[in-house]
């Protein structure tokens, strides 16, 4: 299932994929995930939530430029506790279905956009999360590289039955979406 969020720029877009995310709380309402009241949490239970249940991409890629691709995506299993193999083995899986096989030890410096934007997603991805939460993850590439991620993630979507939540102004990349919501007035409407 692919969601697109569109609305305005400062519409509060980004502050509701946060709040999905329990990176930010609310000022009303509540969110439950996986029956549990995300606004009850603790800082240490919100952090599990968003290491095992989560994946994360925005705009621009965030990757740690001293590590390779391959380091990059096994980061967050390492910090969950996998051994080194698996989350090696995990991670060579990941960066090969986002097209990157050839490029997991070339560092973020030696990739293009494109390629550091998919070893993004590879990372999201890595620990098979139930919702990925993309925060305009085409924003800051070029409309071909856009329009290559943005094929890429919907094929992800419906390939691995993943949930994914976009946040975008763009409109081509909501058009590959099974469903538009747009957010006005801190209200979301079907698009």
């Amino acid at each position: 299932m692919l969601l697109a969020i569109t609305g305005a720029s400062g519409a509060g877009k980004s502050t509701l994929l946060n709040i999905l995310g329990g990176l930010d709380h609310s000022t009303a309402g509540t969110l439950e995930i996986g029956g549990r009241r995300v606004e009850t949490m603790g800082e240490r239970e919100r952090c599990r939530l968003r290491a095992e249940r989560l994946g994360f991409v925005f705009q621009f890629h965030h990757l740690l430029p001293e590590f390779s691709a391959e380091e990059n995506v096994m980061m967050p299993l390492l910090l969950a506790g996998r051994s080194s193999e698996e989350a090696r083995a995990r991670a060579r899986q990941v960066l090969e279905s986002v097209g990157l096989t050839e490029r997991w030890e070339h560092h973020p410096s030696e990739l293009s956009g494109g390629e550091a934007q998919r070893v993004a997603v590879a990372r999201a991805l890595a620990s098979e999360p139930e919702l990925v939460l993309a925060d305009e993850p085409s924003g800051n590439l070029d409309g071909r590289t856009a329009g290559e991620l943005h094929e890429l993630l919907a094929f992800l979507a419906r390939e691995r039955h993943q949930t994914f939540v976009l946040v975008t102004h763009n409109d081509r990349l909501a058009a590959l979406a099974d469903r538009v919501m747009r957010l006005e007035a801190g209200r979301l409407h079907d698009a």
